[in-house]
Protein backbone atom coordinates (compact mmCIF):
# COMPACT_ATOMS: atom_id res chain seq x y z
CA UNK A 1 0.00 0.00 0.00
CA UNK A 2 1.42 3.37 -1.05
CA UNK A 3 0.50 6.42 1.04
CA UNK A 4 1.55 9.93 0.01
CA UNK A 5 1.37 13.04 2.18
CA UNK A 6 1.85 16.62 1.03
CA UNK A 7 1.22 20.07 2.50
CA UNK A 8 0.19 22.03 -0.60
CA UNK A 9 0.31 25.74 0.41
CA UNK A 10 -3.06 26.13 -1.32
CA UNK A 11 -4.73 23.43 -3.39
CA UNK A 12 -5.50 25.68 -6.37
CA UNK A 13 -1.86 26.70 -6.75
CA UNK A 14 -0.66 23.11 -6.41
CA UNK A 15 -3.16 21.97 -9.04
CA UNK A 16 -1.88 24.61 -11.45
CA UNK A 17 1.62 23.24 -10.93
CA UNK A 18 0.50 19.77 -12.04
CA UNK A 19 -0.17 18.05 -8.72
CA UNK A 20 -3.11 15.98 -9.96
CA UNK A 21 -1.27 14.76 -13.06
CA UNK A 22 1.55 13.67 -10.77
CA UNK A 23 -0.88 11.90 -8.40
CA UNK A 24 -2.29 9.94 -11.35
CA UNK A 25 1.24 8.80 -12.23
CA UNK A 26 1.93 7.59 -8.66
CA UNK A 27 -1.01 5.19 -8.46
CA UNK A 28 -1.06 5.62 -4.68
CA UNK A 29 -3.68 3.91 -2.55
CA UNK A 30 -4.10 6.93 -0.28
CA UNK A 31 -3.12 10.58 -0.71
CA UNK A 32 -3.26 12.93 2.28
CA UNK A 33 -3.17 16.67 1.60
CA UNK A 34 -2.87 19.56 4.05
CA UNK A 35 -3.14 23.35 4.00
CA UNK A 36 -5.76 23.47 1.23
CA UNK A 37 -6.55 27.17 1.75
CA UNK A 38 -9.95 26.56 0.17
CA UNK A 39 -13.47 25.69 1.18
CA UNK A 40 -15.05 22.44 0.05
CA UNK A 41 -17.58 24.14 -2.24
CA UNK A 42 -14.64 25.58 -4.20
CA UNK A 43 -13.45 22.06 -5.02
CA UNK A 44 -16.42 20.80 -7.05
CA UNK A 45 -14.46 20.66 -10.30
CA UNK A 46 -13.63 17.16 -11.54
CA UNK A 47 -9.95 18.06 -11.25
CA UNK A 48 -10.23 17.81 -7.46
CA UNK A 49 -12.03 14.46 -7.65
CA UNK A 50 -9.59 12.22 -9.54
CA UNK A 51 -11.00 9.10 -11.14
CA UNK A 52 -10.69 5.98 -9.01
CA UNK A 53 -10.57 7.82 -5.68
CA UNK A 54 -13.07 8.58 -2.94
CA UNK A 55 -12.45 12.20 -1.89
CA UNK A 56 -13.00 13.63 1.60
CA UNK A 57 -12.37 17.23 2.67
CA UNK A 58 -12.34 19.10 5.97
CA UNK A 59 -12.20 22.66 4.78
CA UNK A 60 -10.74 25.81 6.19
CA UNK A 61 -13.95 27.29 7.56
CA UNK A 62 -13.33 30.89 8.60
CA UNK A 63 -9.54 30.67 8.42
CA UNK A 64 -8.21 30.46 4.87
CA UNK A 65 -4.90 29.00 6.00
CA UNK A 66 -5.75 25.41 6.72
CA UNK A 67 -7.96 22.60 5.46
CA UNK A 68 -7.12 18.95 4.84
CA UNK A 69 -8.15 16.19 2.45
CA UNK A 70 -7.83 12.45 1.91
CA UNK A 71 -8.10 10.61 -1.38
CA UNK A 72 -8.43 6.85 -1.11
CA UNK A 73 -9.00 3.99 -3.52
CA UNK A 74 -10.59 1.95 -0.75
CA UNK A 75 -13.97 3.14 0.50
CA UNK A 76 -13.68 3.57 4.29
CA UNK A 77 -16.06 2.29 6.93
CA UNK A 78 -16.20 5.75 8.50
CA UNK A 79 -14.82 9.26 8.12
CA UNK A 80 -13.94 11.35 11.20
CA UNK A 81 -13.61 15.12 11.08
CA UNK A 82 -11.50 16.80 13.76
CA UNK A 83 -9.80 15.49 16.86
CA UNK A 84 -12.45 16.37 19.43
CA UNK A 85 -10.14 17.84 22.05
CA UNK A 86 -12.04 18.96 25.15
CA UNK A 87 -10.06 22.20 25.12
CA UNK A 88 -11.42 23.00 21.66
CA UNK A 89 -7.90 23.87 20.57
CA UNK A 90 -7.86 21.24 17.82
CA UNK A 91 -9.51 23.70 15.45
CA UNK A 92 -6.21 25.62 15.38
CA UNK A 93 -5.04 22.78 13.17
CA UNK A 94 -7.07 20.49 10.94
CA UNK A 95 -7.54 16.73 10.93
CA UNK A 96 -9.52 14.18 8.92
CA UNK A 97 -9.41 10.41 9.37
CA UNK A 98 -10.66 7.41 7.41
CA UNK A 99 -11.37 4.16 9.26
CA UNK A 100 -11.22 0.61 7.99
CA UNK A 101 -11.71 -2.68 9.85
CA UNK A 102 -8.32 -2.62 11.59
CA UNK A 103 -6.52 0.49 10.33
CA UNK A 104 -7.08 4.24 10.49
CA UNK A 105 -5.32 6.79 8.29
CA UNK A 106 -5.32 10.49 9.18
CA UNK A 107 -4.32 13.70 7.44
CA UNK A 108 -3.08 16.28 9.95
CA UNK A 109 -2.17 19.94 9.63
CA UNK A 110 -0.54 21.01 12.87
CA UNK A 111 -0.73 24.65 13.97
CA UNK A 112 2.21 26.82 12.97
CA UNK A 113 3.11 29.44 15.56
CA UNK A 114 6.02 31.37 14.08
CA UNK A 115 6.93 34.17 16.57
CA UNK A 116 3.45 34.92 17.93
CA UNK A 117 3.44 34.23 21.72
CA UNK A 118 -0.28 33.46 21.89
CA UNK A 119 -0.07 31.08 18.95
CA UNK A 120 2.97 29.43 20.51
CA UNK A 121 0.91 28.77 23.64
CA UNK A 122 -1.96 27.40 21.55
CA UNK A 123 0.46 25.17 19.67
CA UNK A 124 1.78 23.77 22.95
CA UNK A 125 -1.79 23.08 24.11
CA UNK A 126 -2.66 21.44 20.78
CA UNK A 127 0.25 19.03 20.99
CA UNK A 128 -0.30 18.33 24.68
CA UNK A 129 -3.83 17.27 23.77
CA UNK A 130 -2.55 15.35 20.76
CA UNK A 131 -0.06 13.43 22.86
CA UNK A 132 -2.74 12.53 25.38
CA UNK A 133 -4.86 11.20 22.51
CA UNK A 134 -1.96 9.21 21.07
CA UNK A 135 -1.33 7.65 24.46
CA UNK A 136 -5.01 6.79 24.92
CA UNK A 137 -5.46 5.06 21.57
CA UNK A 138 -2.44 2.80 22.05
CA UNK A 139 -4.86 0.65 24.06
CA UNK A 140 -7.12 0.17 21.05
CA UNK A 141 -6.83 -2.91 18.88
CA UNK A 142 -6.35 -0.71 15.85
CA UNK A 143 -3.37 0.46 13.81
CA UNK A 144 -2.95 4.17 13.07
CA UNK A 145 -1.09 6.09 10.36
CA UNK A 146 -1.01 9.84 11.02
CA UNK A 147 0.25 11.69 7.93
CA UNK A 148 0.84 15.38 7.77
CA UNK A 149 2.60 18.64 8.29
CA UNK A 150 3.44 18.65 11.99
CA UNK A 151 5.13 22.09 11.88
CA UNK A 152 8.16 20.85 13.83
CA UNK A 153 11.33 18.87 13.25
CA UNK A 154 12.77 16.11 15.40
CA UNK A 155 16.58 16.01 15.38
CA UNK A 156 19.52 18.01 14.10
CA UNK A 157 19.59 15.70 11.08
CA UNK A 158 16.13 17.02 10.16
CA UNK A 159 17.13 20.70 9.98
CA UNK A 160 19.72 21.77 7.41
CA UNK A 161 21.01 24.71 9.47
CA UNK A 162 20.12 23.53 12.94
CA UNK A 163 22.69 25.79 14.62
CA UNK A 164 20.83 28.82 13.23
CA UNK A 165 17.32 27.43 13.70
CA UNK A 166 17.59 25.79 17.14
CA UNK A 167 15.75 28.64 18.87
CA UNK A 168 13.08 29.09 16.21
CA UNK A 169 9.50 27.74 16.42
CA UNK A 170 9.45 24.31 14.87
CA UNK A 171 12.76 23.29 16.43
CA UNK A 172 12.40 24.50 20.01
CA UNK A 173 13.54 22.18 22.83
CA UNK A 174 9.99 21.38 23.95
CA UNK A 175 9.04 20.46 20.37
CA UNK A 176 11.96 18.08 20.06
CA UNK A 177 11.02 16.67 23.46
CA UNK A 178 7.43 16.13 22.30
CA UNK A 179 8.63 14.02 19.38
CA UNK A 180 11.11 12.17 21.60
CA UNK A 181 8.31 11.26 23.99
CA UNK A 182 5.99 10.25 21.18
CA UNK A 183 8.56 7.92 19.63
CA UNK A 184 10.54 6.71 22.64
CA UNK A 185 8.02 6.63 25.48
CA UNK A 186 4.56 6.23 23.96
CA UNK A 187 5.96 3.97 21.26
CA UNK A 188 4.92 5.46 17.93
CA UNK A 189 7.23 5.24 14.94
CA UNK A 190 8.61 7.78 12.48
CA UNK A 191 7.87 5.56 9.46
CA UNK A 192 10.16 7.48 7.12
CA UNK A 193 13.21 6.83 9.29
CA UNK A 194 12.51 3.10 9.36
CA UNK A 195 13.39 2.85 5.67
CA UNK A 196 15.45 5.99 5.04
CA UNK A 197 18.19 7.26 7.35
CA UNK A 198 19.86 9.68 4.92
CA UNK A 199 20.78 12.99 6.60
CA UNK A 200 19.84 15.27 3.69
CA UNK A 201 16.15 14.38 3.42
CA UNK A 202 14.05 17.51 3.88
CA UNK A 203 10.34 17.93 3.21
CA UNK A 204 9.92 21.68 3.79
CA UNK A 205 11.99 24.24 1.92
CA UNK A 206 10.88 27.78 2.82
CA UNK A 207 13.97 29.14 1.05
CA UNK A 208 16.87 27.85 -1.02
CA UNK A 209 19.14 27.70 2.01
CA UNK A 210 16.64 26.71 4.70
CA UNK A 211 15.42 23.11 4.58
CA UNK A 212 13.56 21.11 7.26
CA UNK A 213 11.85 17.74 7.65
CA UNK A 214 8.54 18.63 9.28
CA UNK A 215 6.26 16.24 7.37
CA UNK A 216 5.87 12.83 9.01
CA UNK A 217 4.01 9.56 8.86
CA UNK A 218 3.70 8.78 12.58
CA UNK A 219 2.45 5.21 12.90
CA UNK A 220 1.57 2.60 15.48
CA UNK A 221 4.45 0.46 16.73
CA UNK A 222 2.90 -2.65 15.17
CA UNK A 223 3.31 -1.11 11.71
CA UNK A 224 7.09 -0.68 11.95
CA UNK A 225 7.73 -4.03 10.25
CA UNK A 226 5.37 -3.16 7.38
CA UNK A 227 7.40 -0.15 6.14
CA UNK A 228 9.09 -1.18 2.89
CA UNK A 229 10.13 2.05 1.16
CA UNK A 230 10.29 5.74 1.99
CA UNK A 231 11.23 8.73 -0.12
CA UNK A 232 10.77 12.47 -0.36
CA UNK A 233 9.95 13.46 -3.94
CA UNK A 234 12.22 16.25 -5.18
CA UNK A 235 11.98 16.29 -8.96
CA UNK A 236 9.05 18.69 -9.28
CA UNK A 237 7.77 21.38 -6.93
CA UNK A 238 4.09 21.74 -6.06
CA UNK A 239 4.55 23.88 -2.91
CA UNK A 240 7.21 24.78 -0.35
CA UNK A 241 6.72 21.22 0.93
CA UNK A 242 7.68 18.01 -0.83
CA UNK A 243 5.59 14.84 -1.07
CA UNK A 244 6.49 12.12 1.44
CA UNK A 245 5.97 8.70 -0.16
CA UNK A 246 5.90 5.54 1.95
CA UNK A 247 5.07 1.99 0.88
CA UNK A 248 3.61 -0.31 3.52
CA UNK A 249 3.21 -4.07 3.35
CA UNK A 250 -0.46 -3.81 4.27
CA UNK A 251 -2.92 -5.92 2.30
CA UNK A 252 -5.94 -6.27 4.57
CA UNK A 253 -7.23 -3.00 5.99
Amino acid sequence: MRIISLSVDGIHQAAQRGLYDWIAEQDADVVCLQDLRAREYELDDDLYHPEGYFAYFFDSGIDQYNGVAIYTKHQPKAVIFGLGFSSGIDMQGRYIQIDYDSHSIGSLLGPSAMDDIQLLEEKVQFYDDMQALLHKITRKRRHFIFCGNWSMAHTQKDVEQWQVNHEKPGFLPHEQQWLNQTFNQIGYVDAFRVANTDPDEFSWCPSESNHWRTDFHIVSQALRSTVEYAAIYKTRSFSSHRPVIIDYDIVDL
